[in-house]
């Protein structure tokens, strides 16, 4: 994949987009910046995707232009993505259930050529935070269950409600609990080179050098 640090080895791209994203990822929590985006919307699920990966990609945060698939399970059109995302966005959001059908509906949606997964599920708990002053805890949910839930939500939404709403939580602003969960979020798609508590020593002690 075309990326702006110049690799060509896949598996290394693979760890410095996990490296590079977490140490994003820990910016939106810890800078205040996930208080600042719009909730619900596709711009602020845009801002996320580009606060995450706009050091790797030059597709961060833009509508992908380009038809992608998963399995045998094909995303919404690249012709009329514009279109959806816009329809999608005015859904409701006041309930766990209007929320979960939204978070739905944007993953088959797919907006991006890839992070879409990692994004929404911070886009998620953003809605369900501003609604109902509650969060999922990630790491309460098994990796398999919630793929498996999410293959199958496009037909029936029941199972990955369920599950998502057993590991509620209303610590909603823990750093510790957020960061759990941006470990567990990468690890749903394979990403687990690297945990935030590591990055955010390694940061520690760059700033200790640095004094």
């Amino acid at each position: 994949m075309d990326n702006k640090l110049g690799i060509t080895d896949p598996a290394l791209l693979s760890r410095m987009e996990e490296k590079i994203s977490k140490q994003r990822a820990i910016e939106l929590f810890d800078h205040g910046i996930l208080d600042e985006i719009e909730v619900g919307t596709f711009r602020g699920l845009s801002d996320i995707h580009a606060h995450l990966f706009s050091d790797i990609y030059d597709f961060a945060g833009k509508l992908r232009d380009v038809n992608i698939a998963k399995g045998h399970f094909r995303f919404a059109s690249c012709l009329y993505l514009d279109k959806a995302v816009k329809t999608i966005e005015q859904m409701p959001q006041s309930t766990f259930d209007e929320i979960v059908e939204k978070y739905v509906e944007m993953n088959v949606a797919h907006p991006f050529w890839e992070g879409n997964g990692r994004s929404l599920r911070i886009w998620l708990d953003a809605m369900l935070k501003d609604a109902i002053a509650l969060v999922v805890d990630w790491s309460r949910i098994d990796r398999e269950d919630y793929l498996l839930a999410m293959e199958r939500s496009p037909v029936r939404t029941t199972e990955i409600k369920v599950l998502l709403e057993s590991a509620l939580t209303d610590r909603i602003d823990e750093r510790e609990l957020f960061m759990k969960g941006i470990d567990a979020s990468y690890r749903y798609e394979g990403y687990q080179a690297y945990l935030t508590t590591e990055i955010d020593q390694e940061r520690l002690s760059e700033n200790d050098r640095e004094r």
